[in-house]
């Protein structure tokens, strides 16, 4: 029997397609998180699934945030689009055969103004619709029924083809400045003193750029044997930072998922 701080569960998605109609056969099964820096790394890259199936969203969704991605969704081109121009996305996943404005349409779109990378999901054995895709502008594509671990395998190597992003390594919030590369706390330009293990959690903070972290994401980086002790190490964390630590103003708390820390550095 594992704990969480152990092992993490994930879905398998076995997809089933039938005239056009889906059906998504969930399979439990173990999992062990990638390293750190892996869950790092990509806690900064922001992805955007498109698809009118509601399991398939879901299926990706919580495949891809277990493995420390930010994934937002939409179940049509137009949403999509209502999303893209209010947050910033760093890699589409989007389904061709959807009602409207389908998937070609939309990448289409898309290659007028910008050179977002695109994964398309088409259905098995349609070559002719995986050429089409790649010739309005796709990046890759990947054929139904998928291994979610595969999809992870190429979004991957798309980053690495695009080359390391290097983030910020100063975090700006109210009169405080955190050097993510030193480890350093500064209040108004006076270095405060911090422990290793609220180190260790400002710096995932800070590293999401504002986005939610979970308190198992959190629980991991410090290593702690529960995620009460996550509370606990963030409660002193605040007494240090904030003014008022029961109404704080910088580390916030996301019910029901964990904390963010609200940055004054553009994302």
């Amino acid at each position: 029997m594992y704990t969480t701080i152990e092992a993490v569960y994930f879905f398998r998605g076995i997809f089933d397609y039938d005239r056009g109609k889906s059906t998504v056969q969930f399979t439990k099964i173990e999992a062990i998180l990638n390293s750190e820096s892996d869950i790092l790394e990509r806690h900064d890259l922001h992805l955007l699934v498109v698809d009118d199936d509601d399991r398939i969203r879901e299926l990706l969704h919580k495949y891809l945030s277990r493995h420390g991605y930010r994934v937002s969704m939409a179940a049509s081109a137009d949403e999509a689009r209502r999303l893209m121009k209010t947050l910033t996305f760093d890699l589409l996943i989007l389904d061709i055969m959807m009602p409207g404005e389908d998937g070609f349409e939309f990448t289409q779109s898309i290659r007028k103004s910008g050179d977002i990378p695109i994964i398309h999901l088409t259905a098995k054995g349609e070559a002719q619709s995986r050429i089409e895709g790649l010739k309005l502008g796709a990046d890759d594509y990947m054929s139904k029924p998928f291994e979610p671990e595969e999809l992870v395998l190429r979004i991957e190597a798309i980053f690495r083809r695009l080359g390391t992003r290097t983030p910020t390594s100063k975090v700006l919030f109210g009169p405080w400045e955190y050097d993510i590369n030193r480890l350093i706390l500064y209040k108004n330009g006076e270095k405060v003193r911090l422990t290793t293990g609220e180190e260790a959690l400002l710096t995932l903070l800070a590293k999401c750029g504002g986005a939610p972290v979970s308190r198992y994401a959190l629980s991991e980086k410090i290593k702690a044997q529960s995620e009460r002790a996550v509370d606990v190490q963030m409660t002193r964390l605040r007494r240090k930072i904030e003014d008022n630590p029961a109404e704080p103003d910088y580390i916030l708390t996301v019910r029901g998922h964990g904390y963010r820390l609200l940055t004054d550095n553009p994302h």
